[in-house]
């Protein structure tokens, strides 16, 4: 099996309701996939399964050629309301993720590379602050920054923009853009979103969950050259041709879900 993600036949049900059926899913080493789909279609569950944190019923889940049984160091995750410690400082949140990945770092190296990191979000003057301090934005990049210091190859992240206002949110799509692009190998990275315009702007794929249960309805490829720009992509007859072909997926998943209620 070659190397990234791969899912097979996965099936979860929770209280005697199937929440996902039939999940067949490969995402290449360093591919950016964006997870699109209503609310209810399994997402998060998803993402869940593939972060360790739930199991599923029937079916395999392997990430570079090991099954994943748990959670790991080698999937990162990011979530909507941040998971960052209260009572430590942003600087000790990055610090701690080091510690865990690499723990013969000394503490003074693992501070030294918490404000690299920090930096590299444009944290450098919230180093010394605690999460109450920042701005929703600010704790954001603050936890892609801890998961960032992890250094996990695989990041998984959960609507983390979701919350945001519309210009905070386009900076920190900006923001994660630059970092993959840079990287070198780059991350693969699963995210999960429910906006249309934020799947196309950010992936090299799009695979789309219908509901009840949640399955997999489309997997299109997002061919947009990078980098990326933003008012000349959703200007172009390309992108509203894609954009409005999800919108017809997406209806059309609806309208089965009715007939068959």
């Amino acid at each position: 099996m070659s190397h990234g993600l791969h899912l097979n036949g996965v099936d979860f049900s929770y209280d005697a309701s199937r929440i996902l059926a039939g999940i067949d899913l490969s995402v290449p080493a360093g591919q950016f996939v964006t997870l699109l789909g209503a609310s209810g279609s399994g997402k998060s569950t998803l993402l869940r399964l593939v972060a360790g944190l739930q199991f599923p019923q029937q079916g395999k889940l392997v990430w570079d050629g090991k099954p994943i049984t748990g959670p790991g160091l080698e999937r990162g995750v990011v979530f909507q309301d941040y998971a960052l410690f209260p009572w430590l400082s942003v600087v000790d949140n990055i610090a701690i993720a080091i510690g865990k990945a690499r723990p013969a770092t000394r503490k003074a190296e693992r501070r030294a590379e918490s404000k690299d990191y920090l930096r590299k979000v444009g944290l450098e003057a919230a180093i010394g602050k605690y999460p109450f301090e920042l701005s929703g934005g600010m704790r954001q990049r603050a936890a892609i920054a801890r998961a960032l210091a992890l250094g996990s190859p695989l990041l998984l992240m959960d609507e983390p923009f979701g919350a945001l206002d519309p210009v905070n949110r386009a900076r920190l799509q900006d923001l994660l853009l630059e970092i993959w692009e840079a990287a070198t190998p780059k991350k693969t990275i699963v995210f999960v979103t429910h906006d249309v315009d934020e799947a196309l702007y950010l992936g090299d794929r799009v695979v789309i969950l219908g509901s009840t249960p949640g399955r997999v309805i489309a997997d299109l490829p997002v061919e947009f050259p990078r980098h990326r720009d933003r008012r000349a992509l959703f200007d172009s007859d390309a992108f509203h041709h894609l954009r409005e072909s999800i919108a017809e997926t997406l209806a059309a998943d609806t309208l089965r879900q009715l007939i068959a209620a």
